[in-house]
């Protein structure tokens, strides 16, 4: 009713006993609320009630950063490369050296059974190269080839120095550690190296290197680049 009045308005005869029992609802529920409804105004306890009944937990953002990497070795330092064709160089050669296997132990038993070396020389001498170039020089050859060939390249900061990991003669993991100063780049690029560590030819993929960086500075690409004019001078006087 006070807020008809101050609106101006009237109310009709029959609504006031309908305000008034409206109005006694309302204290008596204020009285039964908590302490702290009590002082606040009639139009906020409903929103107050609402808002004890509905409880909020305010959860703060965490984020964990890490500089420790999954690929750090405490002997040979950090993971910067992978070859990619690892298991397909051990397959290779694995067969190979089993197809020489296969063919040392029955080229005896050809031999007693075919009575080859009891014919002519020129048909001993024929298969006796065959046989010993595909027992031998295969084996020998693909192990030329792939002796280089870097299965993972591990790079210790503190020293500057890196770990190259490849496969020896008996298909097990062979470590050559060399530091940046010691790789040699060769004049004239070849099939199957890509740079010199010490007197070892070393072949790479430069595009496996997980970030460019660490390929320049192993190559040396990251230092500073100096020309000297008389050098090249003489080097052209003596042409």
């Amino acid at each position: 009713m006070p807020l008809l009045a101050a609106l101006g308005c009237r109310a009709s005869p029959g609504l006031k006993p309908w305000l008034r029992g409206s109005r006694r609802l309302f204290l008596a529920a204020r009285e039964r609320s908590s302490p702290s409804l009590r002082s606040l105004p009639g139009t906020l306890i409903a929103a107050t009630k609402k808002e004890e009944q509905i409880p909020f937990c305010h959860v703060k953002a965490l984020c964990c950063f890490s500089t420790s990497s999954r690929h750090e070795n405490p002997e040979y330092g950090r993971l910067i490369y992978s070859g990619n064709l690892a298991r397909a160089v051990l397959g290779v050669k694995f067969f190979s050296y089993s197809t020489s296997m296969f063919s040392g132990c029955m080229m005896p038993i050809l031999l007693l059974k075919t009575g080859v070396g009891l014919d002519s020389l020129p048909l001993q001498i024929a298969f006796y190269s065959v046989v010993g170039f595909f027992t031998f020089i295969t084996p020998v050859t693909l192990h030329f080839i792939t002796k280089g060939y870097v299965i993972r390249l591990y790079h210790k900061a503190e020293t500057d120095t890196y770990t190259a990991i490849t496969y020896n003669a008996i298909l097990a993991e062979k470590k050559t550690v060399f530091h940046q100063k010691d790789v040699k780049i060769p004049n004239i690029s070849k099939m199957f190296t890509t740079f010199y560590a010490k007197t070892k030819s070393m072949l790479v993929n430069p595009l496996l290197f997980q970030y460019p960086q660490d390929y320049s500075h192993l190559m040396g690409y990251d230092k500073p680049f100096t020309f000297d004019l008389e050098e090249a001078k003489n080097s052209i006087e003596d042409k």
